[in-house]
């Protein structure tokens, strides 16, 4: 799921990692897809930092 439609990678995350089906994640209100996202996001960012300090730290 590389590029293409931001919302589909999100849902595909969130499938995945989150364990939340599809009709459960468009059930939500855009509110709360939307505070989803933003938590998918902020894991996201945290999970990146996290590997780049551990393959600094192998060199």
């Amino acid at each position: 799921m590389n590029g293409g439609d931001s919302e589909a990678n999100l849902a595909y995350y969130a499938l995945h990692e989150l364990h939340i089906l599809p009709h459960e994640l468009m059930k939500l209100s855009s509110r709360e897809r939307a505070a989803i996202y933003a938590m998918i996001a902020v894991r996201v960012e945290r999970e990146k930092r996290e590997q780049s300090r551990s393959k600094g730290k192998r060199r």
